[in-house]
């Protein structure tokens, strides 16, 4: 039995996390739809090969069966996730994505009992999305453990992979998202901005829908979340001004001719611009009282990280060192685990109290 089946294995992400895993040893399955891409990368990686679109649960089912983990890297996730995991539930195999969507994380959440029963772990974003931020939410969650506010942002460096871009063509229009009291409530985009430093000064920036509006709640129980990117000014206009021309973008003509130019354009990040760029990541929690906390982390460049969080993660949960059932990075592993991850830094802000009125 191998180790690992990485399914979407030829895309921008899936190339670099085949390649971080088969140098660490694990024994990787390459897995897609496309047959000729499939074939040639399990040459070059010298690796098994499997050609199966998700629409056909036999074949899935028959390559699931043969490792002990599945790691989905074909996005957009609200598409590919269920599927997997319908297969994984009838074979016994673990989950793991490299998604960032909200609605993924809760539906997925919902089928705790199901991996439980199954005998499973079901762990979605091992990537950027949401391992650091999900990290840092626990952190501070530890360093204040009655806080009920909790804010997350980071500062990106480095472009996006096609993968992602079209995921973010697909929600355009849908506007942002907050929790609120343990809820998940959809706001405009860039509803709210704020100044925050992320280690060298501080910067403008708004807010988005990223995944730990649904995942830092599993992780920490605090029930009002808000998730920040830096933004310059114009780019916060532009984000306000897509409010309307949003659902524009999203219809079929405009979408296509959107995708075209992602697939003839986009190539994502460079080496070079993986090995040398940094991320910076900061996090806040408050509570009633007045008590603040402030962490902050840097990281590699959010692709490099993914491939190296992905397979760190997926080597533990080979390992059969995860919990079963629906579960978080930070949940599974505690918070430290970020720090198990190459060129990462932590740093902590004395905890401060205000007056809470």
């Amino acid at each position: 039995m191998a180790d690992l089946l990485v399914y979407g294995s030829y895309g921008y992400t899936g190339r670099l996390v085949v390649e971080e895993a088969t140098g660490r040893d694990l024994d990787v399955v390459v897995a897609g739809r496309d047959r000729n891409a499939v074939e040639n990368q399990a040459i070059r990686q010298k690796c098994e090969e499997r050609v199966f679109d998700l629409d056909e649960p036999r074949l899935l089912d028959l390559a699931l069966e043969e490792v002990d983990a599945v790691l989905n890297c074909a996005g957009p996730f609200e598409d590919t996730a269920e599927p997997v995991v319908d297969g994984c539930l009838r074979t016994g195999t673990h989950y793991l994505d490299i998604t960032g969507e909200i609605p993924v994380f809760e539906r997925l959440a919902i089928r705790d009992e199901d991996a439980e029963e199954a005998g499973i772990t079901v762990l979605p974003g091992v990537g950027f999305d949401v391992v650091p931020t999900d990290c840092l939410a626990a952190h501070l969650a530890d360093r204040l453990p009655d806080a009920e506010r909790l804010s997350l942002g980071f500062q990106a460096s480095g472009g996006m992979s096609p993968g992602t871009a079209r995921t973010a063509l697909r929600g355009l229009g849908d506007g942002g998202a907050v929790r609120r009291e343990g809820r998940i409530e959809s706001v405009p985009t860039a509803w709210r901005t704020r100044r925050i430093d992320f280690g060298d000064g501080e910067r403008s920036a708004m807010t988005i829908p990223w995944g730990d509006v649904a995942t830092a709640y599993h992780t920490t129980g605090i029930g009002s979340i808000e998730v920040y990117t830096a933004a310059p000014g114009w780019a916060i206009r532009a984000a306000r001004l897509g409010r309307y021309l949003g659902p524009l973008a999203g219809s079929g003509a405009v979408r296509s001719l959107l995708e075209s130019v992602i697939d003839s354009r986009i190539d994502g990040p460079s080496e070079r611009e993986r090995r040398e760029a940094r991320n910076y990541v900061w996090g806040e929690v408050e509570s009633e009282d007045g008590e603040r906390a402030v962490s902050r982390l840097v990281t590699p460049e959010a692709y490099r990280l993914t491939k190296l969080s992905a397979v760190e993660i997926a080597e533990r949960v080979v390992d059969g060192d995860a919990p079963e059932g629906f579960q978080t990075p930070a949940g599974a592993f505690g918070p430290d685990l970020i720090l198990d991850v190459e060129g990462v830094e932590r740093s902590d802000d004395p905890i401060d109290a205000r007056d809470a009125s």
